[in-house]
C-alpha cells in the first residue's frame, strides 16, 4: 500500500507498507484442487497457450513436489554458529548495522547451521505481515473443523467472496483470468469483484494485494465469530460490522490474528500484525496495535511451517504452497543465481523521504525510512546435493535502492551456500 504524505515546504513523504508486485503463489498444476484461476492462466501461459509469460525452471515443481520437508525431523533452531555468522555478516558490507539477518542451512539435517546478526532487531515488515493473516485464517479453519479436512477444503474452494469497502483502496494489480475464454485482465480489485477464498489468499500472497489481504482478514474474523455457520450472506456481513461495538471488533481482531501467534509458540513481543492493510479496513476495525517482526521470529515461523506444526501439518503445507513462486520474481528472489531453484518468498517494504539537496528520492530509496524485508526458502539440487536453506533479511539502509541490495544479497548468499557444500561451478 503506497501512502503519499502531504506536500509541505520541508517534507515529501512516500510510504510503501506493502509489497509492489510481489510474486509467488500456488504451484502451476493447482487449479483442479484449488480453483485458483490465476494459477491455470500461468500454467497455460507457460505452455504458450495464453498471455502471461514464462516461468524459470525453479517454478515448475508440481503440487506434490512442493511439500514441507521437516515433518519427521527433530531439527530445532540451533545456537548461532560464530564462523557462519561472520560469513553472512561479511556479505552485508559497511551497512551491516542497518540489517537484521538470519540464515538456517538445512542441507545436512544431521548438522544444521544457523547464522544470526541482530536477530532481535524489530521493525515494521510491511507485507511480510500477510503471513500472519494466512496463519489466522488457517487457525480459524482448524479450530472450526478440527477433524474435517474435506470441509476446510470445501470452504476454501466454494466460498465466494465479493469485494466491498474493506478493499478500499489499493494500487496493486491482480490477475483476473477467464478460464473459458483465456482472457487475462490485470487491474486493482474493485467493488463487486468475486473470487473464491482460495483466490483471495492467492491474490494476497502472489501479488501482495492489500485489498485481497483486507478481504481475507474480514472473512477470517467472520469465520472466527460465526464458526460452522460461515460463510454468511452479504447482508449478514454488512449488519455484523455496522452494528458490532468497536471494542468487540478489536477483541475479535486480536483473537483472530494475535492469539494464533502465541498458540503456535511465537512471541507477540517479536512478531505481530496490528491492523488491516487498507485504509477503509482500518476505519472499519481498529486492530489495537502496531505491526512488526524480527529476523529470529520469522525464522521460527518458517521452521514451524516446515515441521508441520504451524496450526497443523495440512495447514503448514498449504501455506508453503501459497508462498511458492510461480510469477515474476522480484527483489531478493529476482537474483539470476536462483533461476534454477525453487523459491518460497514474501517481501514487504516501507520508505519515506524528505527533501535533501543532491538526493533524489525514489521507490525503495528513502532517506528517512527505507525498510525492506525478505523471507525466503530456497531449494535446489546441484551435483546430487539437495541445497535447502532459509533466509530472513530485515533492512533499513538509507539512500540505497533496497530492492537491488536484497537481489544482490540473494546472489551472494546462494553462492556461499554452494561454496559451503562444494557444488556448482567454482
Amino acid at each position: 500500500m503506497k501512502i503519499s504524505g502531504k506536500l509541505s515546504s520541508a517534507l515529501i513523504v512516500f510510504s510503501l507498507v506493502a509489497t509492489a508486485l510481489t510474486v509467488m503463489a500456488y504451484p502451476l498444476d493447482g487449479y483442479e484442487e484449488t480453483g485458483i484461476r490465476r494459477v491455470e492462466g500461468a500454467r497455460l501461459a507457460n505452455e504458450g497457450l495464453a498471455i502471461g509469460g514464462f516461468q524459470p525452471p525453479g517454478a515448475m515443481l508440481t503440487t506434490e513436489q512442493v511439500d514441507i520437508r521437516l515433518v519427521n525431523s527433530n531439527v530445532t533452531l540451533p545456537p548461532a554458529d560464530a564462523a557462519f555468522t561472520e560469513q553472512i555478516k561479511g556479505l552485508l558490507g559497511e551497512h551491516a548495522d542497518r540489517y537484521g539477518i538470519a540464515v538456517l542451512d538445512l542441507t545436512d539435517l544431521e548438522n544444521p547451521r544457523y547464522a544470526e546478526h541482530r536477530g532481535d532487531y524489530r521493525q515494521n515488515v510491511g507485507s511480510v505481515g500477510k503471513l500472519l493473516v494466512a496463519l489466522g485464517l488457517f487457525q480459524a479453519l482448524a479450530d472450526t473443523w478440527p477433524d474435517d479436512l474435506d470441509r476446510r477444503k470445501a470452504v476454501l474452494r466454494d466460498t465466494i467472496m465479493t469485494a466491498d469497502d474493506f478493499a478500499h483502496s489499493d494500487h496493486h494489480t491482480v490477475r483476473i483470468f477467464n478460464v473459458e475464454t483465456r482472457e487475462l485482465i490485470r487491474r486493482p480489485i474493485a467493488d463487486g469483484d468475486k473470487g473464491e477464498l482460495w483466490e483471495y489468499l492467492d491474490w494476497m500472497l502472489s501479488v501482495s494485494s492489500n485489498s485481497a489481504a483486507a478481504m481475507v482478514m474480514r472473512d477470517a474474523m467472520l469465520l472466527r465469530h460465526f464458526g460452522k455457520d460461515y460463510p454468511v450472506s452479504e447482508e449478514q456481513i454488512r449488519t455484523f460490522f455496522s452494528t458490532t461495538p468497536a471494542g468487540q471488533l478489536t477483541r475479535l481482531f486480536q483473537q483472530t490474528f494475535w492469539e494464533p501467534v502465541t498458540r503456535n509458540g511465537l512471541s507477540l513481543d517479536q512478531i505481530r500484525q496490528g491492523s488491516f492493510f487498507t485504509r477503509q479496513g482500518k476505519a472499519n476495525v481498529n486492530g489495537g496495535g502496531n505491526s512488526y517482526a524480527t529476523a529470529r521470529s520469522l525464522m521460527e515461523f518458517l521452521l514451524k511451517m516446515e515441521q508441520g506444526t504451524l496450526v497443523d501439518e495440512w495447514s503448514s503445507r498449504q501455506i508453503k504452497r501459497l508462498l511458492y513462486m510461480t510469477e515474476r520474481r522480484i527483489r531478493y528472489a529476482s537474483s539470476p543465481e536462483l533461476k534454477e531453484a525453487a523459491v518460497y518468498f514474501k517481501s514487504g517494504s516501507w520508505y519515506k523521504c524528505k527533501q535533501e539537496e543532491g538526493f533524489k528520492c525514489g521507490a525503495y530509496r528513502g532517506n528517512v525510512i527505507n525498510y525492506m524485508n525478505s523471507v525466503a526458502i530456497v531449494e535446489q539440487e546441484i551435483d546430487g546435493v539437495k541445497l535447502q536453506y532459509m533466509v530472513i533479511v530485515i533492512s533499513n539502509v538509507l539512500r540505497q535502492n533496497s530492492a537491488v541490495e536484497h537481489q544482490t544479497l540473494g546472489t551472494e548468499v546462494h553462492r556461499l551456500m554452494k561454496q559451503e557444500h562444494g557444488v556448482g561451478a567454482p
